[in-house]
C-alpha cells in the first residue's frame, strides 16, 4: 500500500476553512474543506468521503495543494492535444501567409486552407486536417479578411515619407499661415453612391448562400465628406457632380465646421479639381495634397466603407431623390456618432508629435 503523502506545513485547518469561506469556486471550496479534515487529524478515507471522491483523487488534491497551495485546487483548463506544428514550423507558416502566394510557383492568387495544408505536407511531411489548420491559424491571430485595393504603381517610399514629414508641416502651417491659432487636421474625399449598390457580407447558416437585392440601374450622386477625427466632427454635401464647382461648395461647408478662431489643414488626394487654379479656398483652410496613388492614407476611405457596409448597401433606390435622402440620412447619422469618426479616422502617425 502506498504511503500517505503529508500536507505542507505552512497551512492549518482553520486557515483552509477561512479560504473555503471566501472562495468563489465550488470545487475549490470542496477540496479545501476535505484537506482541512486531514489537518484536523481525521483519516484520508473520511476526508475523501467528505469530498465525494476516492482516495486516489484525494491524493491528487494533496499533490496539487503541496505544489501550488490553494491556487492548485482551482479548476484548470484541459490542455487538449498537443499541437502538430512546433514553434519553428508555425513561424514558417506565418511567414508564407504574410508574404502571400506566388501564382507562378503555388498556382493560386490567395491562400486557402487546402493550399496551406499542402504546403505544410510538402515542407515538413506533416498531414494536417482542414479543421486543425483553421484552429492553428486562429491561434496565431490570423483571420480571413477582405483585402483593400492597392494601386499597382504605388510608391511605398513616398507613402512612408508622408507619414514622417506631414506632422512637422502642420506645425509650420500653425506657426506661419495660421499665425499661432489652433490647427484642426481634416481629411476630405468623395464617394459615388448609386443604384448599383454593393452586396456586403452577412451572417447566415453554414451551407447556405444568402441573397440580397441588386439593382442594375445607373442613377447616382456624389457624397463629399470631410472629417476631423481628433474632434469627432465632419462636414458633408450630397451633390450631382464631382468637379471644381462642387469642391468649392464643399470647402465652404468645411470652413463653417471649423471652430471659430481655428485653422484647418485639409488633406486631399490629387484629383484634378483639388489643385485647380479655379478653386477658391476659404481663408481658414490650407489644402495639403496626399501622395499619389496612396488612398489608404485617407481615413475617409474607411468612412465610405463603413457607411456602405452598414447603411447604403443591400437596398434598392427607387429614384434620384431617394438616393439623396438616404445619403443625407447616412451622413447625418455618422455626424451624430463622433466616437465612430474618432474610432475610424484617428491614425497614430498623424497625431504623433
Amino acid at each position: 500500500m502506498a504511503v500517505a503523502i503529508g500536507l505542507r506545513g505552512d497551512f492549518t485547518a482553520l486557515h483552509l476553512r477561512e479560504l473555503a469561506r471566501g472562495s468563489r469556486c465550488p470545487d475549490q471550496t470542496r477540496r479545501l474543506l476535505s484537506l482541512a479534515e486531514i489537518y484536523d487529524g481525521r483519516s484520508r478515507s473520511e476526508a475523501a468521503r467528505l469530498g465525494g471522491v476516492r482516495l486516489q483523487t484525494l491524493r491528487d488534491w494533496v499533490l496539487w495543494f503541496n505544489a501550488d497551495g490553494p491556487d492548485g485546487l482551482l479548476n484548470g483548463k484541459a490542455p487538449g492535444n498537443a499541437s502538430i506544428l512546433n514553434d519553428a514550423q508555425r513561424q514558417a507558416l506565418a511567414d508564407i501567409i504574410d508574404q502571400g502566394p506566388n501564382p507562378a510557383i503555388h498556382g493560386v492568387v490567395r491562400w486557402r486552407l487546402v493550399d496551406l495544408m499542402q504546403w505544410v505536407f510538402e515542407e515538413f511531411r506533416l498531414s494536417i486536417s482542414k479543421q486543425t489548420m483553421s484552429r492553428e491559424l486562429r491561434s496565431m491571430a490570423f483571420r480571413k479578411l477582405s483585402a483593400r485595393p492597392r494601386h499597382h504603381a504605388q510608391d511605398e517610399a513616398a507613402l512612408e515619407a508622408f507619414k514622417k514629414t506631414s506632422p512637422p508641416v502642420w506645425t509650420k502651417i500653425a506657426a506661419k499661415q495660421a499665425a499661432g491659432t489652433p490647427v484642426e487636421i481634416w481629411w476630405q474625399d468623395e464617394a459615388r453612391v448609386g443604384q448599383k449598390t454593393k452586396i456586403t457580407r452577412r451572417w447566415a447558416r453554414r451551407g447556405t448562400r444568402p441573397s440580397a437585392p441588386k439593382d442594375q440601374r445607373t442613377k447616382s450622386v456624389y457624397l463629399f465628406g470631410a472629417i476631423c477625427p481628433a474632434l469627432g466632427k465632419g462636414a458633408g454635401l450630397v451633390l450631382p457632380f464631382c468637379n471644381t464647382a462642387a469642391m468649392v461648395l464643399h470647402l465652404e461647408e468645411v470652413s463653417r465646421a471649423v471652430a471659430p478662431g481655428a485653422h484647418a489643414v485639409l488633406m486631399v488626394d490629387q484629383a484634378g479639381w483639388h489643385p485647380s487654379a479655379d478653386l477658391t479656398v476659404p481663408d481658414n483652410i490650407t489644402l495639403l495634397p496626399l501622395p499619389a496613388k496612396c488612398p489608404e492614407l485617407n481615413p475617409v476611405e474607411n468612412i465610405w466603407q463603413f457607411m456602405r457596409d452598414n447603411w447604403l448597401s443591400n437596398r434598392i433606390f427607387q429614384s434620384y431623390d431617394d438616393i439623396v435622402d438616404h445619403c443625407c440620412h447616412a451622413w447625418n447619422k455618422l455626424i451624430d456618432q463622433p466616437w465612430t469618426i474618432m474610432s475610424i479616422g484617428l491614425r497614430e502617425w498623424a497625431y504623433r508629435r
